[in-house]
């Protein structure tokens, strides 16, 4: 078995990644890593795409070439049916500067303050890349539909997701971690690309 780099710092998507893995009896022993927790030295790659699988692949493709490992990487974002589908990449942004969540959300809703809150539909969208050093690489998409709301609810989230309702009346950041990673985007993407770590590392 062999060791896997997720391209991120965030601990929290590396912890949601190692729990998955864990069920797969397949899997066993696979040293799954981080960028942020094993290798600091590796420069941020500049998400330079304009799809989230452009983004999630230049990831990818960085780590695997740095650490001559297998690599796997996401990207997502929250895409607004009427605003045809933006924010979508560019939603870490929205607002200018980079993971300014409040100000992404003040803008959102302000753009979309006319707009009726029922035809406010909208997904989550993620794509996740798993990239070798050989160059083989597969990508999986995973979503969660909803809608927005106006009112801003629940602190268990980041991003939009105190504005994203479900269909159960709560929003993502009303939800646990256990239930969120079982229905959210990032996860279904995850749970997807098992199957390739299966094939492809053992």
């Amino acid at each position: 078995m062999t060791r896997l780099v997720l391209a991120t710092r965030n601990p929290g998507k590396l912890r949601e990644l190692r729990q998955l893995v864990a069920q797969v009896p397949q899997l066993a022993g696979l040293d799954v890593v981080s960028v942020g927790e094993s290798y600091p030295q590796i420069e941020e790659t500049v998400e330079s795409g304009v799809t989230f699988e452009q983004n999630a692949t230049l990831k990818a493709r960085a780590v695997a070439q740095a650490t001559n490992l297998p690599a796997i990487a996401d990207d997502s974002g929250l895409c607004v049916d009427i605003l045809g589908d933006c924010p979508g990449v560019f939603s870490a942004l929205w607002s200018g500067t980079h993971g300014a969540d409040q100000a992404n959300i003040d803008l959102l809703l302000a753009q979309t303050i006319d707009v009726p809150v029922e035809q406010l539909t909208a997904r989550f969208v993620s794509c996740v890349v798993l990239a070798l050093p050989d160059g083989t690489q597969r990508a999986h998409f995973g979503e969660v539909r909803g809608r927005l709301t106006r009112d801003q609810r629940g602190t268990n989230g980041f991003g939009y997701d105190p504005i994203f309702e479900l269909p159960d009346g709560r929003t993502l950041a009303e939800f646990t971690d256990g239930e969120k990673n079982a229905i959210s985007h990032r996860g279904n993407a995850f749970r997807a690309v098992l199957p390739d770590l299966v094939t492809l590392l053992t």
